[in-house]
């Protein structure tokens, strides 16, 4: 009994004691104190834990180093372990114990994971009937892409090859991927255009997108999560559809036409 209150005494034994009580307060009461007062629990990050008991290792070191007998015996355990002859075998045991929990906790942080999405996302969004562009009102339903029956496509492509690296390339990327300098900051990330989104889609769908931007989304889908801008507000709608055709053409699919549908069924948007 007396070497069980000896050790209990010993500041290395409180050291460990308070980090430990430290972490249970910090994973665990955080989370389930609320509710006893009529608040929603909510867990802290991992991140947040991290920087919680880094500050509560410093507050400890602080108490165990406020005078030099109580440091003194702190460091005993520590000394012996790494010095004394006959704790060779711990020492090697710690040796290869530490490095693979540490390797281990990197790998589950970075190994992938899955899980459930933060939020629901609506890839292809329900287009509105008809939108405005600088006072013009346009049908969706019938809206077609003009360039197409006027001039020359390679042109149009090139011109909307242009507008696209001008703009649009720092978020949606140089192979159309959704990997732009930009993407990794976003959360949902860029949609790449390839033949699992744009070819689904009518080119007056992607143009009411580029047009319309994240703010234009419908209000029945909120929460929307898009950084896009409205880029009818910088671009005209002769680049627009510039834009749209280049990237059919570089993606080299076809746009959906009007009463086309996957599976024999007829509609007119995706």
């Amino acid at each position: 009994m007396s070497r069980l209150r000896a050790l209990l005494r010993h500041p290395f034994s409180q050291a460990v004691g308070l980090l430990l009580a430290a972490y249970v307060a910090f994973e665990f009461g955080i989370a389930y104190l609320p509710p006893l007062f009529g608040v929603e629990s909510a867990r802290i990050p991992d991140s947040v834990l991290l920087q919680y008991m880094l500050t509560a290792m410093v507050g400890i070191l602080i108490f165990v180093s406020d005078n030099e007998e109580r440091w003194r015996q702190f460091k005993e355990p520590i000394t012996t372990t790494l010095v004394d002859r006959d704790k060779r075998w711990l020492r090697g045991g710690l040796l290869v114990l530490l490095p693979v929990l540490v390797g281990f906790g990197t790998y589950d942080r970075i190994r992938p994971k899955v899980v459930a999405p933060v939020q629901l996302r609506s890839v292809h969004p329900a287009p509105p009937s008809q939108i405005t562009i600088r006072g013009r009102t346009l049908e969706l339903a019938t809206l077609e892409n003009p360039l197409r029956k006027t001039g020359s496509l390679e042109q149009h492509m090139a011109r909307g090859r242009s507008i696209y690296y001008r703009n649009c390339l720092p978020c949606h990327g140089d192979l159309l991927d959704g990997r732009g300098h930009f993407a990794h900051g976003f959360n949902p990330a860029p949609l790449p255009f390839d033949r699992g989104t744009i070819a689904q889609l009518r080119e007056s769908f992607v143009f009411w997108r580029i047009a319309k931007g994240g703010p234009g989304l419908p209000n029945e889908g909120t929460p929307w999560n898009s950084a896009m801008p409205a880029w009818e507000n910088f671009l005209t709608e002769e680049e627009i559809w510039a834009v749209t055709v280049f990237l059919y053409e570089q993606a080299g699919v076809a746009p959906r036409q009007l009463g086309e549908a996957e599976g024999g069924e007829h509609e007119w948007g995706a």
